[in-house]
């Protein structure tokens, strides 16, 4: 209720030297209390008077404050739920590019594997011409089987006491019965390439055997005859290839 009038018509009193407390308990303790209620209301309405219009501008900021923070929460709930759906889509984008990556894989393990398999149809395919010659090859052998095989035991048999020129003679005769009985054999047949391979031929040689086709053949009718051979050796070759070939086997010889 106090009002500015009020404290103007206050302000004579309030400025005199004795109006205070301490000239005012030495009148009257009861006056003296009033002398301090009226300082004390003077100075508030001088106080209120600036803090009203603060308090009133407090009120103010805060109803603006209060609508932003809804304002700002409404955003907040929005921006949640644009994140979510931001995630999600992230998620599925992150799938799909994940999806493709295998799919690309894939695909380029595909492409790998259909250079192998071409460049492995390619290779086989310049392989064909030699298995079917292959092929047709074995296929004689096994039809001309029995022909050799009659001409490999005969010469195993019967042709080692003969020189080279006379075991030709023995295998065209042979031949020539052949084809009069129409036993199927393969014609210019090697009995060495047949009865010996070339491993063992070279370790022959390393053994002492002579290289010559004499010499391997009376090598082959030494290991594969079935009756103990007897060997005309004037120049001690054949002994020393028996030496050195039976040496690891526990070869006794006789002097």
């Amino acid at each position: 209720s106090i009002t500015e009038e009020t404290v103007e018509l206050l302000e004579p009193y309030l400025n005199m030297e004795d109006y205070n407390l301490e000239t005012a308990k030495k009148v009257c303790g009861n006056v003296a209390g009033l002398c301090s209620w009226t300082q004390a209301m003077a100075y508030f309405y001088g106080i209120n008077k600036e803090v009203l219009p603060l308090k009133a501008n407090l009120a103010l900021q805060e109803g603006r404050l209060a609508a932003a923070q809804m304002e700002l929460n409404s955003a907040q709930n929005q921006l949640d739920e644009k994140q979510t759906e931001l995630d999600a889509v992230q998620a599925m984008y992150d799938a799909a590019v994940k999806e493709k990556q295998a799919l690309l894989n894939d695909a380029e393990a595909c492409r790998r594997k259909m250079n192998n398999a071409s460049a492995l149809i390619e290779g086989l395919g310049g392989e064909k011409l030699r298995w079917t010659a292959s092929s047709k090859n074995f296929q004689n052998q096994i039809i001309n089987l029995v022909g050799n095989v009659l001409l490999a035991t005969g010469f195993l048999s019967y042709s080692g006491p003969f020189n080279q020129e006379y075991r030709n003679l023995l295998l065209q005769l042979w031949e020539k019965e052949m084809d009069n009985n129409k036993i199927p054999y393969s014609k210019n047949l090697n009995l060495t390439g047949m009865l010996v391979d070339n491993a063992t031929v070279g370790e022959w040689n390393l053994q002492g055997l002579p290289n010559d086709d004499l010499s391997i053949q009376n090598g082959i009718i030494v290991t594969k005859a079935s009756r103990y051979p007897l060997l005309i050796d004037p120049q001690g070759q054949g002994k020393i290839w028996i030496k050195n070939k039976e040496k690891n086997n526990g070869l006794q010889v006789n002097s």
